[in-house]
């Protein structure tokens, strides 16, 4: 049975007092749960916050090479020995504004592996290609460039997040089918890549989840929880999708 996962990507937002309110709330709150996991993704300079506060501490972003001068990037070692727990791996923020292309992906992947390292693979279609109908030949085309590097041993370090990069933000969702057809066709395509081992592949969906569509989307087949950002920077509404996720 796949493990849900609520994963929070704070992004660069919080400033330090902020993240200490936030963990004050956090601990008087009851996020026990029989099949379920929490995460947290910080910027940087709180990620030993999240790992002393007791959290799985994860990171926004990793450098494929294991050292060297590359100014600002972090390797994968330098994000364990703080104890981090997992890494975000091309977000559409990373993918657009850093211009992160797939073969960088590819290599971010393989680098996770090779250090037994587990990643949230992200992906997602801009709304011109969700227009143009070609969303599911988008995405999935994309997941087989990321993930050629990946062995079926190692397929127990993914977690896929499907993210439609229109709905990043925006307060715009899709809706339940849309929601349905792309993780059915995620799940499909990670069975084709690895076979029955894709069914233990966790798949995710993030795109302004709230309080008030959490429980639906959580409905979803295919749907094992969310990546969320807005919504996990105020730790009560982030707990109502806790909530939502055991229902």
């Amino acid at each position: 049975m796949r493990k849900k996962i609520l994963a929070a990507n704070w992004k660069m937002n919080l400033t330090q007092p902020e993240v200490k309110a936030w963990l004050h709330t956090y601990q008087t709150l009851d996020w026990s749960a029989l099949n379920a996991s929490l995460r947290v993704y910080p910027s940087a300079i709180y990620l030993q916050d999240i790992q002393r506060a007791g959290l799985h501490c994860g990171a926004q972003n990793v450098y494929f090479e294991a050292s060297g001068a590359y100014t600002g990037e972090l390797s994968i070692e330098q994000l364990q020995s703080v104890g981090v727990q997992s890494v975000l791996i091309g977000h559409s923020e990373r993918r657009l504004l850093f211009k992160e292309d797939d073969t960088l992906v590819a290599q971010k992947v393989s680098a996770c592996a090779r250090a037994a390292f587990p990643f949230i693979l992200c992906c997602g279609e801009a709304q011109d290609i969700r227009e143009a109908g070609t969303h599911l030949a988008n995405v999935l085309a994309q997941l087989s460039e990321n993930l050629r590097l990946l062995s079926s041993a190692d397929l127990h370090l993914l977690v896929v997040a499907y993210e439609p990069i229109w709905a990043i933000g925006s307060g715009l969702s899709a809706d339940l089918d849309q929601i349905t057809e792309m993780q059915q066709a995620i799940r499909n395509h990670l069975v084709e890549l690895f076979g029955s081992a894709g069914h233990q592949v966790p798949i995710l969906y993030g795109g302004s989840v709230n309080a008030a569509n959490a429980e639906a989307i959580f409905s979803c087949p295919n749907v094992d929880g969310a990546l969320v950002g807005g919504a996990s920077l105020d730790p009560l509404v982030f707990h109502q999708l806790w909530k939502a996720l055991q229902a």
